[in-house]
């Protein structure tokens, strides 16, 4: 569909008010209603100086999501970040703000219900596929191995309960 500036202004603008968008996002949006490059650059500019877009503020948000509701790790939500064009500076500077416990306690849920799960015929089989779980999902070797320790080090069923 073929939109004009003035119509494509105001479309555009509801679409980043429902949610935080990626500048790469709306881009692809306006070049399917066929809006010239000039137009294009033009209400892109509006948008952030009227705070419709804000690189910041998606990442911030895309990096607090994907941690609560996918569980993801840090690996796997920079690969994302860097598919919708964030920025290296950005993406740094939004993850200086979270903690590695941030990420260690979606980890050990996540590794803890698989542990559950998993069929293996020996315990280093049953650790290669957790390590390969947790490396899927994007978090570092060395992570999923302090949990890892923690998790199949303890005995009594008293430690995987209070994750649940």
């Amino acid at each position: 569909m073929r939109y004009s500036e003035t119509q494509a202004l105001p479309k555009i603008a509801a679409y980043c008010s429902k949610a935080e968008r990626a500048e790469s996002d709306v881009r692809k949006k306006l070049q399917g209603w066929e809006l010239e490059n000039e137009s294009t650059e033009r209400i892109i500019a509006r948008l952030k100086k009227e705070n419709f877009l804000n690189e910041e503020r998606y990442c911030r948000s895309f990096i607090k999501d994907k941690i609560q509701f996918n569980k993801w790790g840090k690996v796997k939500i920079v690969f994302e970040l860097k598919k919708k064009q964030i920025s290296e500076s950005t993406i740094n500077s939004c993850f200086e703000e979270i903690e590695g416990a941030d990420f260690e306690a979606p980890l050990m849920k996540i590794l803890i219900n698989k542990a559950k799960s998993v069929k293996a015929s020996n315990d280093y089989e049953k650790w290669t596929k957790l390590v390969r779980f947790g490396m899927g999902r994007g978090y570092s070797f060395d992570q999923i191995k302090k949990c890892l320790s923690k998790i199949l080090d303890t005995d009594g069923e008293d430690y995987f309960e209070s994750f649940l």
